[in-house]
């Protein structure tokens, strides 16, 4: 990737300024200091007062905003007749400033590292690793890598090996890339990321039509990266992986799959990557008789386009992420909706959530110069680590039985507010919604009012009751309860604990990978596993987001991690490269130890899917995010055996 120079200003100044009414301002006045080269923005009085998450004019007046729109016309008016060309870039010193200023608070020297490598406002990818001279086109060559899944990571994975000039092959399941977003196609499905920050940060997007884009728009995401950098021939689709073997005396991994007509092929790689994920295999709960059902019925995360809810008697059994979004679309149409919720979920408000972006936002984003980059910062600063002492368990606190500390208090507080404004003076439903357990402690929802705006409706019905049996026309509740139904949709979540099942995998000595990991799957990092050599994983155990962030970051930050593992492996004249067991060891017992102080394993989290059947938190990273970037930036040797 290269510095951007060329910039492009079109329209007249009314259209310009029309444009300039949609804008982020605070993102606004980032742009005008790298047009004009005058950073006296920064002294002045108008300035963001706070940030929030999806919050972006920093709750600047009216007026401070109209005053803005009006210098930043004559700016952006002076650098377009000046032939649109920058002046020199702020200083270091300047741009830490600029951050500061965008976001209303000090962001510690700590952060400013990785948030100028997340920014490229140098035009610079840093997680890249174009390989040169270092290692050898033929020994490049000579290292085959097959990547197993074609989802967010699967396609990270092959834009990365590519770059680096190794051969590679993607094998996915499905007939198209996505993964997740190719599979989940339940009405009312999108992303609970702000889209201009779920992309990739070297190929960001400014087309999104919705600030949190629906499944169709990211499936097409995921499909154009791999058009653009033109990996096609690289991907075999309706192609599963069943197995994946160590061959220890020829020293490859034998892999095994299966194509879209039963045919078995097998092929040998030098180095395995999973990207499988962990949100891709439905999990249907064990109620008996649930094969009795005469009606329709599906799974969310294995849609049945025929499912016709119209006027029609529906039941909806979860009440997680799924459930959330599918309800208020299925209300609308369904003549009854009945909801069944084990555990009510946490949300906080996102006015935004099911906004289109507006055509001077994408305008803005398209033509001012690193004005998106700085709005990819403004919706990253908020996510980061500052939630984070908000799930620490203060043991002292005493109030266990609704919050850990006085900060996750704080949140309760805020949190239940919300959900008392949106309810109103309905206390029985609200006595159904309110949540018996710490905020934070399971999958915090956004709403925009959509959720209980349609448990409000006359047609839904919401039982807080357990199903205890499927029959021919309907479901039993635990209480004896009979409700009739012509369709079932079951919004239960996934095999979230079952890491990259129902693959064999079998490493050094025959090993097992599922019966090595047992109820604890872990991974040094949640990359490498002892006794798998040459095998890694991304979106692995224990590398999950519960407090803020994106997984894309994630991903981005363990693919450079894999990528500096092959090259360390390929400078060695090594074969293999395997975490040393102790060093694992280590990274489990402080995962564990730095779990047992959170809220996911707090006593009042039950029936959480972050949660293994002994209650620990298999899929969540503790540490901050700052952590992960800092200790997967490259690779300590010494953590390795090569051999």
């Amino acid at each position: 990737m290269t510095v951007q120079t060329q910039f492009d200003i079109p329209g007249d100044d009314a259209a310009i300024a029309a444009a300039l009414e949609q804008a982020s301002i605070p993102t606004l006045m980032m742009s005008m200091i790298h047009m004009s080269g005058d950073a006296s923005l920064l002294d002045g009085a108008i300035r963001p007062a706070g940030v929030y998450i999806n919050e972006y004019q920093g709750y600047m007046s009216e007026e401070d905003k109209a005053a803005v729109r009006a210098q930043a016309l004559e700016v952006i008016k002076a650098f377009r007749d000046g032939g649109c060309r920058l002046p020199a870039p702020p200083d270091a010193a300047t741009i830490h400033r600029m951050m500061g200023f965008l976001v209303a608070q000090e962001v510690p020297d700590d952060y400013v590292p990785m948030m100028l490598e997340e920014m490229e406002l140098d035009g610079k990818d840093q997680r890249s690793d174009a390989w040169g001279d270092e290692v050898p086109r033929e020994v490049r060559a000579d290292h085959p890598v097959l990547v197993i899944g074609g989802g967010m990571s699967g396609v990270l994975a092959a834009v990365r090996l590519h770059e680096a000039g190794i051969p590679y092959v993607v094998l996915e399941k499905n007939p198209d890339v996505g993964g997740t977003w190719y599979e989940n196609r339940y009405p009312g499905i999108r992303v609970d990321v702000g889209n201009h920050l779920y992309c990739y940060s070297f190929e960001p997007a400014h087309h999104w039509t919705q600030f949190f884009a629906q499944q169709p728009e990211l499936q097409r995401y995921f499909s154009g990266v791999v058009a653009s950098h033109q990996l096609g021939e690289h991907f075999r689709f309706n192609t599963e992986v069943t197995s994946a073997v160590f061959d220890e005396g020829a020293g490859m991994w034998e892999v095994t799959a299966v194509d879209g007509e039963g045919r078995e092929q097998v092929y040998r790689a030098a180095t395995v990557i999973s990207a499988v994920g962990q949100l891709n295999r439905p999990k249907l709960p064990e109620i008996p008789g649930i094969n009795d059902f005469q009606g329709q019925w599906c799974h969310t995360a294995a849609w049945n386009d025929g499912i016709d809810v119209s006027g029609k008697q529906v039941l909806v059994i979860g009440s997680g992420a799924s459930a959330f979004q599918l309800v208020p679309a299925v209300a609308e149409q369904a003549g009854e909706l009945t909801v069944f919720q084990r555990s009510a979920p946490w949300m906080f408000e996102n006015p935004i959530y099911h906004e289109e972006v507006p055509t001077g936002k994408k305008w803005c984003l398209q033509h001012l110069p690193f004005y998106a980059r700085w709005f990819r910062f403004l919706l990253f600063w908020p996510s980061i680590d500052g939630a984070y002492d908000a799930v620490v368990v203060d043991p002292e606190w005493p109030h266990q039985e609704r919050s850990v500390s006085e900060l996750n208090d704080l949140v309760y507080q805020m949190f239940s507010d919300y959900i008392r404004g949106q309810v109103g003076d309905d206390e029985a439903l609200l006595d159904k919604v309110m949540p018996d357990y710490a905020p934070m402690g399971k999958r915090t929802l956004q709403d925009n009012g959509s959720w209980l705006g349609a448990l409000k409706r006359d047609n839904v019905e919401l039982v807080n009751r357990g199903v205890a049996a499927v029959t021919a026309d309907g479901v039993v509740d635990t209480e004896g309860r009979f409700y009739p139904a012509d369709v079932i949709i079951y919004a239960t979540g996934f095999e979230t604990d079952k890491f990259l099942w129902p693959m064999t995998i079998r490493g050094r000595g025959d090993v097992l990978l599922s019966e090595q990991w047992g109820l604890d799957p872990s991974a040094y990092l949640g990359i490498t596993v002892p006794n798998f050599p040459n095998f890694y994983c991304m979106y692995g155990p224990g590398t999950n987001l519960a407090f803020g962030g994106s997984l894309i970051f994630n991903g981005e930050c363990q693919m450079r991690y894999i990528m500096a593992c092959i090259k360390a492996l390929l400078q060695s004249g090594s074969k293999h490269i395997e975490c040393r067991q102790a060093v694992h060891d280590d990274y489990q017992r402080r995962f564990r130890e730095t779990h047992a102080n959170l809220i996911w394993e707090h006593s009042s989290i039950k029936h959480s899917f972050y949660q293994n059947p002994e209650g620990k938190v298999t899929l969540l990273w503790p540490w901050k995010i700052l952590d992960m970037w800092r200790w997967t930036k490259d690779i300590d040797r010494d953590d390795y055996q090569f051999n």
